[in-house]
């Protein structure tokens, strides 16, 4: 089963697909990575039980559309911080800024 792993990664058509599909390294990416997986991870570490109770009020005071907006901090925020985003987000910003000869 290891010999098959690593077959597939070695695997020249394996290579060449993960390198059309890599990013050109750039502010702009760095930026994108860091507050679309880091930032919101780490607000969610640090504020979750802040921002739900602040959703829960939300959803007791108000009706209509607004609601939505509630559940989803709701979705987003109830359950804290999640360490597998900000690894993947930080395996990311490592295969961006990774030499392409390694």
């Amino acid at each position: 089963m290891i010999q098959k792993i690593q077959s597939f990664f070695t695997n020249p058509k394996v290579q060449h697909s993960l390198h059309s599909i890599k990013p050109e390294k750039s502010l702009l990416g760095f930026i994108g990575i860091v507050l679309f997986f880091i930032i919101p991870e780490i607000v969610a570490f640090i504020y979750s039980t802040e921002i739900t109770q602040y959703a829960k009020l939300g959803l007791e005071n108000n009706t209509g559309f607004i609601t939505y907006y509630y559940d989803l901090l709701l979705m987003l925020f109830e359950e804290g911080g999640s360490w597998f985003n900000l690894a993947f987000g930080v395996g990311l910003l490592v295969w961006l800024f990774k030499s392409d000869n390694a």
